[in-house]
């Protein structure tokens, strides 16, 4: 199977808060989208690797992915190791993706920011021939980075997804084991009856920033090219 899209992310549930949005838009455009989780989250405070495996294919169908899959690195260990790099190089020559999305290379999570620098390591390596890797060399064209994880940085660019803000708030349900009772809300997991609040509160602050209702954040490390300064979209004044 190959793909044109890829999003590689440490934990189940990752891709669907930070561009669950986005990967919606993508799959409702006509492009094949997969899913690479290097942990199965087994050391997280709520569910165990069994629930949330169950959890990510229900979330996977919900988002419309064609590929999801779990490399099963260890939950809270998870490091730029060359024999992780391979793990990673291999999945990419094998579904071939033009696009990979990876987590922002700094953050409060390490096994996110590992995942980013990891990622990134793994989509050079993938293109080297002489590496000892199955099929042909591969080489991602391009690399963008979820950011929604670390609101203090500037986007590089907002996707749009006020079409998809529903969609996206039905595959982050999926993952029931990650929620909270309401008299918990102090903590790091939302209770249901609350999450809506908060996914809208983000989407609404970077939609706003493109003049959208929701958007999800990315960066990129390369500048772009822009052909026609006229077409360009987003009002400045």
């Amino acid at each position: 199977m190959e793909v044109d899209i890829l999003a590689i992310a440490a934990h189940p549930d990752d891709v669907e808060i930070t561009c669950g949005g986005t990967v919606i838009k993508m799959v409702e455009a006509g492009y094949r989208v997969g899913i690479l989780d290097l942990t199965a989250g087994e050391t997280g405070t709520r569910g165990d690797a069994s629930l949330r495996a169950k959890e990510a294919h229900r979330a996977g169908q919900a988002l419309g992915v064609v590929y999801r899959e779990n490399l099963h690195i260890p939950d809270a260990a998870v490091e730029n190791t060359h024999a992780n790099k391979l793990k990673v190089a291999q999945k990419l020559r094998e579904l071939r993706p033009r696009t990979v999305i990876l987590p922002y290379w700094e953050g409060r999570h390490p096994d996110h920011y590992t995942t980013g620098r990891l990622g990134y390591e793994a989509c050079f390596l993938a293109g080297l021939a002489k590496l000892p890797l199955e099929r042909k060399p591969h080489r991602p064209f391009k690399i963008i980075y979820a950011s929604q994880y670390v609101p203090s940085v500037r986007p590089t660019f907002v996707v749009d997804i006020t079409k998809q803000f529903g969609k996206k708030l039905k595959a982050i349900f999926c993952f029931g084991s990650q929620f909270s009772p309401r008299k918990e809300m102090q903590n790091l997991f939302p209770s249901r009856a609350d999450i809506n609040a908060r996914m809208e509160s983000e989407a609404r602050h970077f939609g706003l920033m493109i003049g959208v209702r929701y958007g999800e954040p990315f960066v990129t490390r390369e500048t772009a090219a822009v052909d026609d300064i006229v077409k360009m979209p987003v009002k400045s004044v």
